[in-house]
C-alpha cells in the first residue's frame, strides 16, 4: 500500500498487492493497512483527508480464499483473531475524523465493498465491467468483516437482504441509484479529483488545516441515529421481518447455511451498536468459514472452476484459434440459442434450417431475447440491431461457405443427424471443425458420417442456452487433440464454461441426469406420492423435482432416445438395462398422449392463458402434477421414508458419477463436480457429484449410506469401489 501525502496535507493509500493480478484480503493486506492506519492517527493532525484507491484494474477482489480455505477448528482461534484484527482496522479508518473517500477505479467485490463502505464516500467510474456487491453467499460464506453491518445500517434491512442474501452484483449506475455509492464520474481521469475535491468540501473553503479541522463521521457514528425503516418506537416498522425467515426457507430450503446466518446476523446487528454488531456478524462468519458446505462451494465453485476457465483440462501445444464463421444447422430452441450466444459473443452465424421461415423464426427468437435484454437497460438498441445483424437465416447449404466451424442441432436422430453432418462438411470451409449438439448419441457412432474424423466433436449445450453457463465437449474415438483445444476456444470464446468427457452414450451429465429423471419415476411406482417425490427433491437442493424437470426435457425425446438405445445394443447382440420408469415415459407418450410440457400435458398439467380449458383464473399460468399420475402408475405402498427419498435423488446420480469416472468418461473429480453443478443442477452445497462423498461424511459414510439404499431398493446403489 503507497502513502502519499501532497502540500495540503491530502493523503492517498493506493492498494497494489505485490504478485497478485488483484488486491485481496490476507495477510500482506492486513500489514499494510495496519501500517498506514496507524500513521494516519499519528499524523491526523496534518492530514485534510484520504483518499483509498487502486493501482490494479480492479479496486479489491475480495477475501484470499486460500487463506479461508485453509481455515480449520484447529486453527481457528488464529484465525478469529486475524479476523478481528482486519475489522478494527476499518473501524479505526471510519473514526479517523478527517473525511475518508474511497475512489473506485474497478470492480469492489466481498471485502473491496467492506472496506469502500468504512469510507465516508464512494466515488467510482462509470465503467459498465465494474460491479459491486457480496459474491460471498454464492461460496457458502457471508460479508465478514463489517459488510452486513455496514449495509445495514446505511440503506436499511429490506434494501440490504438482496445485497446480502442474494450476492447481488450492480454496475456503478445501479450502485449510485441503490445509495452504496455517492458519485458516479465518467473518465477515468475524473475519479480522483472527484474524491480529493469532496474532501474540500468537508474541510470548508476558510478551516485551517489541523485540530481545528471538523471532524467527518460515518452516519451510524452519529447521536440519535436510527436505521432507515426501522424506528424503535414503532413495532410496525418490524413487520416485513417477520415473514423473512419463511421466505429465505422457501427458497434455501434449510439445504445453505449462509443465507440464514446472513439473516440472522443482519437482524440481530440491527438491534445493537455498532461495536456489538461486529462481534455478532464474526461468530455468524467463523461457524460457516469452517463449515464443510462453505469448503465443498470454495473448492469447486471457485477453484475447479477457474482451473478449467485456464485451460486446466485444454490439450497443450496449440495455438489460440478463434473461430471467424459459424454456421448452426437447427434453427430450433437449441440451435437458435447457440446462434444467440454467438452472435452475442461477436461472431459471424449462418443458422440453417429446412426453410427459410423456419430459419427465420429462429432469429425471431433471437430478436426476442435481445428485446428483453435492451427492455431492462442491459443492452442498447445499437448493439441489439449489431447482434442481429450477424445473424443470417437461410436454407441453402451453399451458406455454410466459408464457416470454419458448423454445430449440428436438429432432433436426436442418428439418420437426420448423419444426412445434415455429411452435408455441413462439404459446404464448410475444408479445415472447418464439424460438432454436434446431441445430448446423448455416441460422437464416436455419428464421426461415421464425416470424411474427417479427427475434425468432429461434441459440443452439447443445455437448455436455455442464453442462461445455462457449461458445454460439454465430447471426444470421440478419432477426435483429435487439436480439435479439443478449438472447441475448448470456441467454448471460453462466447462467454461459456467447457468441460472435457470421453465419448459414451449419454456421456457425463446426460447419464447422470437420466439417472435422476428415472429414480423419481420409479418412486411414483413404488407408490411414493408424486408431490412428495417433488417437494422433497427441492428440500434436497435439486433447482427442479425430477418430473418437472422431466416434462422440460420432453418425455417423448427421453422415450425417442432410450428407443435408440435400444436398437443400438441389439445390432451389438447387447440387451439393454430394463427399469420401471421406461414404461411410464412409453404409456404417457403413446397411450395418454401426455409427452410433456411442450404439448401442455405431461407429469404435469400446464394450464393455457388463452381461455381455453384452463382451470380456475386464479391459477391460470401455474402447473400441477396430473391429479390421475398416481392412480395410474402406482404399484406399491410409498412406504419410502422421507430421508430416502432424499439420499436416492442424491445417491444415485453421486454414484453414477463414481461409476463415470471409473470408466474414464470423466476424468477428474474437477470435471464431474464442476459438470453437474453447472450442467444439471445438483446442489451446489454438496460441491459436485463426486465432492458428495465428502460432504456426506466421507468414504465409509457414503459407502454404508449406498449399501443400505441398495438392499432396499436395489443394485444400482451399490457404488464402485472408492479409494
Amino acid at each position: 500500500m503507497r502513502y502519499d501525502r501532497d502540500a495540503d496535507g491530502l493523503v492517498t493509500l493506493t492498494l497494489d498487492q505485490p504478485g497478485h493480478s488483484t488486491n485481496v484480503l490476507n495477510a500482506d493486506y492486513l500489514a499494510a493497512m495496519g501500517a498506514a492506519v496507524d500513521r494516519l492517527e499519528r499524523e491526523r493532525d496534518e492530514i485534510t483527508g484520504v483518499v483509498v484507491t487502486s493501482a490494479k484494474r480492479t479496486f479489491f477482489a475480495g477475501g484470499d480464499l486460500d487463506l479461508l480455505r485453509g481455515v480449520t477448528r484447529d486453527n481457528l482461534s488464529d484465525f478469529a483473531g486475524f479476523l478481528g484484527q482486519a475489522k478494527s482496522q476499518l473501524r479505526r479508518l471510519e473514526r479517523l475524523g478527517r473525511p475518508v473517500v474511497a475512489a473506485l477505479n474497478g470492480s469492489a467485490l466481498g471485502a473491496g465493498l467492506e472496506i469502500a463502505l468504512a469510507c465516508h464516500h464512494r466515488v467510482v467510474l462509470a465503467d459498465p465491467e465494474i460491479r459491486i456487491g457480496f459474491p460471498e453467499v454464492t461460496l457458502g460464506l457471508l460479508p465478514g468483516a463489517g459488510g452486513i453491518v455496514r449495509t445495514v445500517r446505511l440503506l436499511g434491512l429490506q434494501a440490504a437482504l438482496p445485497f446480502l442474501v442474494e450476492g447481488t452484483q450492480v454496475h456503478p449506475k445501479e450502485a449510485l441509484d441503490s445509495g452504496l455509492v455517492h458519485q458516479v464520474v465518467e473518465r477515468p481521469d475524473e475519479l480522483l479529483p472527484a474524491a480529493r475535491d469532496w474532501i474540500r468540501t468537508q474541510a470548508g473553503s476558510d478551516q485551517d488545516q489541523g485540530q481545528d479541522q471538523p471532524e467527518v463521521t460515518q452516519p451510524w457514528d452519529r447521536p440519535g441515529y436510527v436505521i432507515p425503516g426501522l424506528d424503535p418506537n414503532d413495532a410496525k416498522s418490524y413487520g416485513a421481518l417477520s415473514v423473512a425467515p419463511a421466505m429465505l426457507a422457501k427458497r434455501t430450503h434449510g439445504a445453505y447455511p449462509a443465507p440464514e446466518r446472513i439473516l440472522a446476523a443482519a437482524v440481530e446487528g440491527a438491534c445493537v451498536d455498532m461495536d456489538t454488531a461486529l462481534a455478532i456478524e464474526s461468530r455468524y462468519f467463523l461457524e460457516l468459514v469452517t463449515s464443510q458446505v462453505a469448503k465443498n462451494m470454495i473448492g469447486t465453485l471457485w477453484f475447479d472452476r477457474n482451473e478449467i476457465l485456464r485451460g486446466a483440462s485444454r490439450p497443450a501445444g496449440y495455438d489460440q484459434r478463434p473461430v471467424q464463421r459459424l454456421g448452426v444447422v437447427g434453427a430450433g430452441m437449441m440451435g437458435g440459442g447457440i446462434a444467440y450466444v454467438s452472435a452475442y459473443a461477436g461472431i459471424p452465424v449462418v443458422l440453417k434450417d429446412v426453410s427459410v421461415g423456419a430459419a427465420e423464426a429462429g432469429k425471431h427468437r433471437i430478436a426476442s431475447l435481445l428485446d428483453e435484454r435492451v427492455s431492462k437497460g442491459r443492452l442498447t438498441a445499437d448493439r441489439r440491431d449489431g447482434v442481429l445483424d450477424r445473424v443470417t437465416p437461410t436454407d441453402t447449404d451453399a451458406d455454410l461457405d466459408g464457416c470454419d466451424l458448423v454445430i449440428e442441432a436438429v432432433f436426436e436422430d442418428r439418420g437426420l443427424k448423419n444426412v445434415v453432418l455429411a452435408a455441413a462438411e462439404g459446404a464448410a470451409a475444408p479445415d472447418a471443425m464439424i460438432a454436434s449438439n446431441t445430448s446423448t448419441l455416441p460422437i464416436t457412432g455419428l464421426a461415421s458420417a464425416i470424411k474427417r474424423p479427427e475434425r468432429f466433436v461434441g459440443l452439447h449445450f443445455f437448455s436455455p442456452v442464453h442462461r445455462m453457463p457449461l458445454v460439454e465437449i465430447i471426444r470421440g474415438a478419432q477426435t483429435s487433440d487439436g480439435t479439443l483445444a478449438r472447441a475448448f476456444d470456441f467454448v471460453r470464446q462466447i462467454g461459456k464454461l467447457p468441460v472435457m468427457v470421453n465419448d459414451s452414450r449419454g456421456f457425463f451429465t446426460s447419464r447422470v441426469f437420466g439417472t435422476y429423471v428415472t429414480e423419481g419415476i420409479d418412486m411414483v411406482v413404488e407408490g411414493v406420492p408424486p408431490a412428495v417425490v417433488e417437494n422433497v427433491a427441492r428440500k434436497a437442493g435439486l433447482p427442479v423435482g425430477p418430473l418437472a424437470v422431466a416434462d422440460e426435457v420432453s418425455l417423448a425425446l427421453v422415450a425417442r432416445i432410450r428407443s435408440e438405445e435400444v436398437a443400438d445394443l441389439a445390432a451389438q447382440g447387447r440387451e439393454p438395462v430394463d427399469h420401471p420408469a421406461f414404461a411410464v415415459v412409453d404409456r404417457m407418450v403413446s397411450e395418454l398422449g401426455r409427452p410433456g410440457k411442450a404439448a401442455g400435458a405431461g407429469f404435469y398439467d400446464y394450464p393455457v392463458t388463452n381461455g381455453g380449458n384452463a382451470f380456475d383464473a386464479r391459477d391460470i399460468g401455474k402447473k400441477r402434477l396430473w391429479p390421475e399420475l398416481a392412480r395410474h402408475f402406482a404399484t406399491g405402498p410409498g412406504d419410502v421414508p422421507e430421508e430416502d427419498v432424499r439420499d436416492r435423488l442424491l445417491f444415485v446420480q453421486s454414484i453414477e458419477t463414481l461409476r463415470c469416472m471409473a470408466e474414464g468418461v470423466v476424468t477428474t473429480a474437477r470435471d464431474a463436480n464442476v459438470g453437474s453443478i453447472f450442467g444439471i443442477g445438483f446442489p451446489a452445497w454438496t460441491g459436485g457429484a463426486a465432492q458428495f462423498v465428502d460432504a456426506y461424511g466421507g468414504a465409509k459414510a457414503f459407502e454404508a449410506r449406498a449399501e443400505e439404499l441398495a438392499t432396499r431398493y436395489g443394485d444400482r446403489f451399490h457404488p464402485p469401489r472408492l479409494p
